[in-house]
């Protein structure tokens, strides 16, 4: 099996892998974002006001960020 040489590497084959590191880091992100909805769900009921308001501006803001590692690419 013969190795790849740096020239040998097409725009094509760095697009993909730039797609798949989007990717992945996107699930991560979304993984994150439900670990935090699921361990702050119902657990600081007692909380003050704007600490709920606060978790869902985060969960957005992670959600947003994670679509637009993807958004417009193919």
């Amino acid at each position: 099996m013969s190795e790849f040489r740096p020239g040998e590497i097409t725009d094509e084959m760095r697009e993909a892998m730039d797609m798949a590191r989007r990717q992945g880091l996107q699930k991560d992100l979304r993984a994150l974002a439900a670990n935090i909805r699921a361990e702050a769900e119902g657990r600081y009921a007692g909380a003050e006001p704007g600490w709920q308001a606060g978790v869902e501006w985060t969960l957005l803001w992670i959600e947003n960020t994670a679509g637009q590692l993807t958004e417009g690419r193919s």
